[in-house]
């Protein structure tokens, strides 16, 4: 099952170290890349048919292509490292074994997009990972493969890392944005049409971390080389995560199209001490919530699991048994979106902390039937209305579980 692209150099001794890096294939790409012309390597990442890693899943050279045609402003490439979701851990992996990896994808990229500045923004809580990356970037700056001109060629770029404050929200694009110019993390309204990001008014393109890891296998390979893995919608592999009570917790690569059962018994080992599955939030914890009766059906790709009626995200699985109240798990979860909602939208705002509330209520056994529909009404309330997907994605896992579930709220009412 497991297929090793991006985790290719994972276990292998010092990995994270220049010399090491080099002797196993790092940097490789690179004399191909300059062969190429901008356009030949983003039209190479639009044919692999790449997708966005960090949730959304949305074609990755297609995005590039947004960009304007080049002019006298300078052009950015953000590579999204604020892993903030809840049950994801695939981004660190890459920055604790391989930072080598993302630093070839993003001269890779930036070359593509005619970018010479790239930054790197890491979840604040990431102290151990964003030195590493630094370290790493150090080395580049030091072997020449980074600087006035990359690896020798005539192209230059700049790595700069900057570690965010802690904040979810600044996950998404835009607040990441906000937060990197020096202002609070707020996400912004979203244009009419199709454009690129914009970072001080100057033209950007923002990627998550895993999908810029992905981009030197396929300059050095080619399209073909990527979508002989996965699925025809779906192509190549993902690092999948999974915790909670299994044998293997743990990040494993894959290619897209496998069984989620199959990823359970196999790689993830199995439920511990014999329990019963009860459920599973498949990527990351705003990912409406799969039953033990689904997980037998859920395929891992973008388009079955839109299917199921849930979404593949960040391929974090949070694996939940038979032991496990589900009213803890909605409580658990509204208590960190209640924290997180940077408070733009009073959808957000005021739902997160109207459902907080009601299941505080419902766990001291004074709660009703008439709260749940209160809890559905709200989050009806939050889906759409709001400037970014915090809300929407609130709505989804909380309204998943109390409809997939209601028996177990119900034995928390008195009458």
């Amino acid at each position: 099952m497991i297929t090793k692209i991006v985790s290719k150099n994972f276990d292998i001794p010092d990995s994270h170290k220049l010399e090491v890096a080099k002797a196993n294939g790092r940097y490789s790409s690179i004399q191909k890349l300059f062969s190429m012309s901008p356009d030949d390597v983003t039209a190479e990442v639009v044919a692999s048919g790449l997708r966005g890693k960090g949730g959304g899943g949305a074609p990755c050279g297609p995005k590039w292509q947004l960009m304007p045609p080049v002019d006298e402003r300078p052009r950015y490439l953000i590579v999204n490292g604020d892993e903030s979701e809840p049950g994801t851990f695939k981004d660190r992996q890459i920055f604790q074994y391989d930072p080598h990896l993302l630093i070839e994808g993003i001269i890779c990229s930036c070359y593509a997009i005619s970018a010479n500045h790239a930054y790197i923004y890491i979840r604040g809580e990431y102290e151990f990972f964003s030195d590493r990356v630094q370290d790493a970037i150090n080395e580049a700056y030091e072997a020449g493969i980074i600087g006035d001109k990359v690896m020798g060629y005539d192209f230059k770029l700049d790595i700069t890392v900057h570690r965010g404050a802690g904040a979810y929200i600044c996950g998404e694009k835009s607040a990441l944005i906000e937060s990197l110019e020096g202002k609070r993390g707020h996400p912004r309204l979203k244009p009419h049409g199709k454009e690129c990001e914009w970072f001080f008014d100057n033209p950007a393109t923002v990627n998550n971390v895993e999908t810029i890891a992905s981009v030197p296998n396929i300059v050095e390979n080619g399209a073909q080389g990527y979508t002989k893995y996965g699925t025809e919608k779906s192509p190549g592999t993902m690092l999948f995560a999974i915790s909670g009570p299994v044998n293997n917790p743990g990040v494993y690569e894959m290619a897209y199209g496998n069984k989620m059962i199959d990823f359970l018994n196999i790689l993830g080992g199995g439920m511990i001490k014999g329990k019963k599955l009860k459920a599973i939030i498949p990527g990351g914890s705003s990912c409406p919530i799969l039953t033990a009766n689904e997980v037998e059906k859920a395929v891992l790709d973008y388009e079955s699991m839109w299917d199921i009626g849930s979404t593949l995200g960040t391929g974090g699985m949070i694996v939940i048994d038979e032991d496990t109240s589900m009213v803890d798990v909605a409580k658990n979860l509204i208590e960190f979106y209640h924290h997180e909602s940077c408070g733009q939208c009073t959808p957000c705002r005021e739902g997160c902390g109207w459902i907080d509330t009601i299941l505080e209520k419902i766990l001291k056994g004074l709660g009703s039937s008439e709260d749940l529909k209160t809890i559905l009404d709200v989050t009806n309330t939050m889906n759409g209305k709001t400037i970014c997907v915090f809300a929407p994605a609130v709505k989804d896992i909380i309204e998943s579980i109390v409809k997939k579930f209601p028996h177990e709220f119900e034995s928390y009412f008195k009458n």
